[in-house]
């Protein structure tokens, strides 16, 4: 099979069936911040702007979610995690303000990115998918 030649810009969306919609809105507005981009409710889709990229969030309640099964749980999630990019790291910060907001705020680490290595730190939305938090590449020595 060869390879198609695109040229390929970044992430565009990542979609993650939820099963509580009010539980994922104040998780990605109400805490990391993303706003409202549009809402589709006849087909059960809500699209949050998060930087240049969207996450659309399909309830499983919903047209387009009812069409993919069962939703995630503690058996079997959508995806393990994927990465949102913040323009800047304050571990001690991020941590405070995540864990004063109800989030469980998990491992932190260096690693290696889209720009290379630098900090991160796990979370889990409301329905378990996993978020990583991903900071600054850090010059390397």
């Amino acid at each position: 099979m060869g390879v198609v030649n695109l040229q390929l810009l970044g992430l565009d969306h990542v979609v993650l069936r939820v099963r509580d919609l009010d539980a994922a809105l104040a998780f990605y507005v109400g805490v990391l911040g993303c706003s409202l981009e549009r809402r589709q409710d006849e087909i059960g889709l809500v699209q949050l702007r998060a930087g240049a990229a969207l996450i659309d969030l399909l309830p499983l309640d919903g047209k387009l979610g009812r069409a993919g099964g069962s939703g995630p749980g503690a058996e079997g999630r959508n995806m393990d995690h994927f990465a949102l990019r913040v323009a800047s790291f304050d571990e001690a910060r991020l941590r405070l303000a995540l864990e004063a907001a109800g989030v469980e705020v998990g491992e932190y680490g260096q690693r290696y990115g889209a720009e290379g290595e630098g900090p991160s730190l796990y979370l889990r939305d409301p329905d378990g998918n996993g978020v990583e938090l991903k900071g600054p590449a850090q010059a390397s020595a």
